[in-house]
């Protein structure tokens, strides 16, 4: 077998070609979720007491 390597490239590019001339580009696909906001960081109260006395 004498492959080229032009013929297996055009196999594995055309399918994706194909793909994304009847979908667009680029592919509609869902964002991501939104994430959670972090939790506030509270002092802890030795600081606290600290500062005080």
């Amino acid at each position: 077998m004498n492959l080229h390597w032009k013929r297996p490239l055009v196999y594995l590019l055309a399918p994706i070609l194909i793909f994304l001339c009847f979908v667009g580009f680029p592919p509609p696909f869902a964002p991501p979720r939104a994430t959670r906001p972090a939790q506030e960081q509270s002092q802890t109260v030795e600081q606290a007491q600290d500062e005080q006395g």
